[in-house]
Parts: structure tokens; C-alpha cells; sequence
């Protein structure tokens, strides 16, 4: 690019860009990163609105060289009704954090579908059983089918149930998913039954209520809580979280906001009870899953330097390929 020049990347660029294994691979590094020492703990902030509310989340990762990203978005989580609109939209932006020059603009809402994902599968490749081959996704929003895509790249998926109060989006992401995965996927209305009948679970809902309790999650099941982004949202009953071995992205991230934060005000669990951060066992330096019995669960919040190893790697990939637009602040 030439000085001054400003990339811009669209979803669609964002898509041609990057794969779930891609992906997999730039998370599961900036996660081991991360527990070696090599990263800083990024930033995260929260600012509420009437009906939704805006996440900041930053962090610095020295690569091939130094970059920092800021991503904000918005999460209303009524927007589909109400407004026919994403309930996440938003913008990241890159920046050489050598000097301080932006080089990069582009959509959020891939990204975090992307990177999420990644984490889920990271967590999955050190949590579930070898054999976990049945999964029930809770929440048939636009983050599912990247979750169940990048966790079809660590696990050997047989069978998946879809789950959403909306019954016509667990239908039709249970076509969609189908015919691109060759599997059996079933929508299905009790998603108690089918988290009996699964050893993978992902839920990524917007509840503010527990989806699940103990009795519906059998031993030797890998769990990833993924919705509760903000401290009112809740997936997990406490009960559930202290019967599991609990791994968590950042933990004093997972206590203010995750399912974390609501079993830590339940009393239900202590930080002591947290096993590890995610990337203390992707570094080695505790296990993941130590028996088949065990319940093991990550809370995950989103960690912003899963962003900054996306962001990269998009930005990489497109000075490489000439992709995106080209814009110039100071013109």
C-alpha cells in the first residue's frame, strides 16, 4: 500500500479472505501466545443503550510486526425484528502500533462470526472427547453456522440438532447445514432432549435466563457458552457451571460479564474453582480434558486479541491479493 493509504474491507472481501482453518490455526496461536506471556491483557468496555448496547474491545500483538486493532459493535439484540438488521454491526480498525498510522477499516460482523467460532474449536481441540461426534447448537442467529463449521474442522460431526425459539430459523439452518456438511442435522422444539442425546453443545443465544440446567447435560459433554457477552445475558445455571470443569477465555473478563459472573453472584463457584484460562492449556501449562466423565465447559466472552489475529490476517491476505478499497484520510 502506499503512505496514507487506508484498506477497506467489506464482509464479502472478509469472507474471500479468510477460512475457519485459518482462523482455527491464528486464534489457537494468539491464545498460546497469550499463555506463554507474549501478549498484554487486551482492553474491553462496555457502554449501554436503551435497547442494546456497544462492546470496545483492543489489543496489541507483536507478529511480524506491531499491531494494535479496536473493534466496536453494537448488539441489539431486536434489530431482526423490529429493523430487518443484523443484531451486530460494527467496524475494526488496524492499526501499526509501531507509530501509530491506521492501515486498515473493515466490517466487524465477519470477523467476530470468525474468530468466535475459532475460539470454540480451540477450546473443543483441548476439551471434548475424541469421540464427541453428536452436537446440539442453541441459537440459529448469524453466528451458528460458523460455529458448527469451524467445530466440524476439530470434531468428526455425525449428528447435529438445532435449536432457536424460532422454530422456521432452526429449520432452515438445519437444511442449510445439511447440504453443506453432509450430515444429519435435525431442528429440534426441546433443547433439553437434544443436549441428553449430544456430547457437544454450543450455545449462542441472547437469553438472560439459563437454557440449561444440571439434569439436562450428561457426563463427558464439552460445553461452550458462548452468548453472555454483557453481565445481564446468562446461558447456564450455576448449578451447571460448579458441576463442570470450568475453562474461560480471560477470567476477570468471565467474572464480570460471562455465565461466570452469574455462578461467581450465586455463590455457586469461586475464581479458585475456574480450572484455567484457555490459553494456559493451549501453552501447556495446565490440561485440558483429564477423564471421559468430566463436564467440561468454556465461557466464552470474546478476548480482543482473537480480533487483532483475524484482523491481521485478513489485512495480510488482502495486501497480498490486492483485495479491498483504497482510501486516503488526508485526500
Amino acid at each position: 500500500m502506499k503512505s496514507g493509504e487506508v484498506m477497506f474491507l467489506t464482509s464479502a472481501d472478509i469472507r474471500s479472505l479468510l477460512t475457519p482453518d485459518d482462523c482455527i490455526a491464528a486464534v489457537e496461536r494468539v491464545f498460546r501466545m497469550y499463555g506463554e506471556g507474549q501478549a498484554s491483557t487486551p482492553g474491553v468496555l462496555s457502554v449501554h443503550a436503551t435497547d442494546g448496547a456497544f462492546h470496545i474491545k483492543a489489543g496489541l500483538l507483536n507478529l511480524n510486526r506491531s499491531y494494535f486493532a479496536a473493534k466496536i459493535n453494537g448488539n441489539f439484540p431486536e434489530n431482526d425484528t423490529r429493523y430487518g438488521l443484523p443484531t451486530i454491526q460494527g467496524v475494526v480498525s488496524l492499526h501499526d502500533a509501531t507509530n501509530g498510522s491506521v492501515l486498515a477499516l473493515m466490517d466487524s460482523r465477519e470477523i467476530t462470526c470468525l474468530r468466535t467460532a475459532a475460539a470454540t474449536a480451540v477450546a473443543a481441540k483441548y476439551l471434548a472427547r475424541a469421540d464427541a461426534h453428536t452436537l446440539t447448537i442453541c441459537g440459529c442467529g448469524q453466528q451458528a453456522p460458523a460455529q458448527v463449521r469451524a467445530l466440524s474442522r476439530v470434531c468428526i460431526l455425525q449428528k447435529v440438532f438445532t435449536y432457536d425459539q424460532n422454530e422456521d430459523r432452526a429449520r432452515q439452518l438445519a437444511l442449510k447445514l445439511s447440504a453443506e456438511l453432509g450430515i444429519s442435522v435435525t431442528p429440534i422444539a426441546d433443547v433439553r432432549e437434544a443436549v441428553r442425546l449430544s456430547d457437544l453443545c454450543i450455545t449462542c443465544t441472547t437469553s438472560r435466563a439459563p437454557l440449561l440446567q444440571r439434569e439436562d447435560v450428561g457426563l463427558g459433554t464439552f460445553i461452550a457458552a458462548v452468548g453472555a457477552d454483557n453481565p445481564q445475558k446468562q446461558e447456564l445455571d450455576p448449578a451447571l457451571m460448579a458441576a463442570g470443569k470450568i475453562v474461560v477465555d480471560i477470567l476477570d473478563q468471565c467474572a464480570a460479564m460471562g455465565d461466570l459472573h452469574h455462578a461467581l453472584d450465586a455463590h455457586a463457584v469461586t475464581r479458585d474453582d475456574v480450572h484455567a484460562e484457555l490459553g494456559e492449556i493451549v501453552a501447556g501449562k495446565k490440561p485440558g480434558r483429564e477423564t471421559r466423565q468430566e463436564i467440561t465447559i468454556f465461557d466464552s466472552t470474546g478476548m480482543a486479541l482473537q480480533d487483532v489475529a483475524a484482523v491481521v490476517l485478513a489485512f495480510e491476505k488482502a495486501e497480498q491479493r490486492g483485495s479491498g478499497a483504497r482510501l486516503n484520510f488526508a485526500g
